[in-house]
């Protein structure tokens, strides 16, 4: 087994989320700072692995725009995400979140991506739905160097190896302290007993939407 050394050398890492902006529409920050097993893994692919709970999602339309101007890089899984369906229909998704070096600090790594949080049922008293967001797992692939054994764990994912232009390779999970063990975002939902007044409203501006569109129609439209 390793020696109490490895052991305290390989403990090193940190995690830490944030979840940026406010409402609906929000920005997953994630930081990973690898400390004393940095060395391992340098030159190599640093990815950041999260379960996000069916509340929220990554819409791939946007992600896609964002790769395009190199933005981000983030491979999801299912890549077909239903952005419409609400969260007591939705699936858990699972997101791999390629990191970049971050200069302020060594063997610190960070990424970003837009999230969006789903529409919830009404709620009988409180306004605000609770998403647990759990942390990230911390992966890392490297074609061209070994890790130690001591650090680093083989991991199954199903994925290439981000930032990489040859082939896939070996993804390897790291044992990290968590500064949080879970984020917790408060996603806006309506109160049971607004339902008939929002009922209501909804039908009288449908009405009145459509008799506008009729009487443009017929003041305006063409017929033969």
């Amino acid at each position: 087994c390793a020696t109490p050394g490895v052991q305290a050398a390989c403990q090193d890492a940190t995690v830490t989320q944030e979840l940026l902006k406010e409402g609906f529409h929000r920005d997953l920050l994630v930081k990973v700072e690898l400390g004393a097993v940095g060395e391992d893994a340098e030159g190599c692919a640093v990815a950041a692995r999260a379960r996000l709970p069916p509340g929220i999602y990554v819409d791939p339309d946007e992600l896609a725009s964002l790769q395009q101007h190199n933005s981000t890089k983030v491979v999801l899984i299912p890549d077909a995400i239903d952005v419409e369906a609400p969260e007591y229909l939705a699936p858990e998704i699972l997101v791999l979140l390629h990191m970049e070096p971050d200069s302020r600090c060594s063997g610190c790594f960070r990424a970003a991506v837009p999230v969006h949080g789903r529409y919830h049922r009404p709620a009988a008293q409180s306004e605000d739905a609770l998403v647990v967001l759990k942390s990230p797992e911390v992966l890392v692939c490297c074609c061209d160097s070994g890790l130690s054994a001591e650090c680093w764990k083989p991991a199954e994912v199903e994925a290439p190896c981000l930032g990489k232009t040859r082939g896939p390779c070996q993804w390897y999970s790291k044992t990290h302290k968590l500064a949080s063990e879970e984020w917790i975002l408060q996603v806006p939902v309506g109160l049971r007993q607004h339902s008939s007044l929002v009922c209501v409203v909804t039908l009288l501006a449908t009405v009145l939407s459509s008799s506008l569109i009729l009487a443009a129609v017929c003041k305006y439209g063409h017929f033969s």
